[in-house]
């Protein structure tokens, strides 16, 4: 069973590092970078340059999947066929598409243009890289730095900017930049209940973070952005560095006339994670249109895809074997919110479907075991 799982984010490595070597199963794991990416960390990179990547063939140590650097350039599943940018084309008995999201930047004015965005690694160095000019003594030019979007990368990003430039401003004696946190609906964090966003929302303040809720970003360009109110006034806000964080929608590579999407993109998926209509096809991760216990889209998080990953690589050896699929049963075991330092705030799941409220040092520490359960699932 000739198998290509394209893409090694959180669901496709964990695809493959769930799977053992089986005689009846040849597996090939395609990735355009040879390290996989923590993205849920990428804004400790932008601010700190902290190292969130490892080596993916290691990690591929008796699994059985080889792996190959290249870049997919299409797949058309009605012809069972992927192509690599190099010009290549590669067929398969079975396919398994985690290639991820992109930015939606929602046809906003000059935001593609002119807004950095935080999706891999060179986005956080290039933050980063601006933040270190700012304070170089010899920067000329607007400091102040706007971030669109205040769900959890933008909030997580913010958090971490006011502590770096806290940090820099001490050491040099430089005033800290401003920070505007733009966000078009009512509330930042809309993922946590109202005790813990409040306790959110005061640590950002406490930083001196500017938050502008109810503020739609209108436009962009080159050094500022136009945001509009509820009540419709505009204003500008001159920025050095524009991020946006805003949305995302699914990567649009995947080609097939009986195929079907939803919101953002995603394909939707059966109880297995297959493709509707492409029983051979599993779309997994920010791709794939995956629906919980109560037929509502699961989120796009990384503890999700790591999930549907591993059922996926389980999955792949049954079919092998010639077994029975296992159905897709997803479950929340948490949310954490990193707000710069040792601080956090998130809930966890208790049994009985109860949710347990953690804040501060604690809240950190459990933020930081998902990340190690993480580690050790791919290990």
């Amino acid at each position: 069973m000739k198998t290509l799982i394209l893409g090694a984010g959180y669901a496709g490595l964990a695809v493959a590092t769930k799977m053992k070597p089986l005689p009846e199963l040849e597996a090939l794991l395609i990735e355009q970078n040879a390290f996989h990416t923590f993205e849920t960390r990428l804004h400790e990179a932008a601010a700190h340059n902290t190292r969130v990547t490892l080596p993916i063939q290691p990690l591929l140590r008796g699994t059985g999947v080889e792996f190959e650097q290249a870049s997919v350039e299409g797949v058309d599943i009605d012809a069972r066929e992927v192509t690599l940018k190099d010009g290549r084309v590669l067929t398969y008995d079975k396919l398994v598409v985690g290639l991820g999201s992109v930015t939606n930047f929602y046809r906003i004015p000059g935001l593609a243009e002119h807004a950095a965005e935080l999706k891999q690694l060179s986005d956080a160095d290039e933050i980063f890289n601006f933040v270190n000019r700012v304070y170089s003594g010899e920067y000329q030019g607007n400091r102040d730095i706007v971030v669109g979007g205040a769900g959890l990368t933008g909030v997580e990003l913010v958090t971490e900017l006011a502590q770096r430039a806290e940090v820099l401003s001490k050491e040099r004696g430089l005033p800290p930049f401003q920070i505007y946190l733009v966000e078009a609906g009512p509330k930042i964090l809309p993922i946590l209940d109202e005790a813990l966003r409040q306790k959110a929302e005061k640590t950002l303040r406490d930083y001196g973070i500017h938050i502008l809720v109810g503020h739609r970003l209108m436009g962009a360009t080159e050094g500022s952005v136009t945001v509009q109110t509820a009540d419709g006034e505009q204003k500008v806000i001159g920025a050095g560095k524009i991020i946006w964080t805003g949305g995302i929608q699914a990567r649009d590579i995947v080609k097939g006339e009986r195929l079907e999407k939803g919101p953002g993109g995603r394909i939707a998926v059966d109880e297995f994670l297959r493709a509707k209509g492409y029983p051979d096809v599993f779309v997994i991760g920010d791709m794939g249109l995956a629906l919980n216990q109560d037929g509502k889209p699961v989120p796009t998080t990384a503890q999700h895809a790591g999930q549907q990953g591993r059922l996926t690589g389980k999955n792949l050896m049954h079919l092998a074997r010639g077994q029975e699929l296992e159905p897709y049963e997803p479950t929340t075991l948490g949310e954490f919110v990193s707000l710069g330092g040792l601080m956090a705030v998130g809930w966890m799941k208790l049994p009985w479907n109860q949710k347990l409220a953690i804040t501060g040092g604690l809240a950190h520490v459990m933020k930081k075991a998902s990340e190690w359960r993480w580690r050790a699932s791919i290990d």
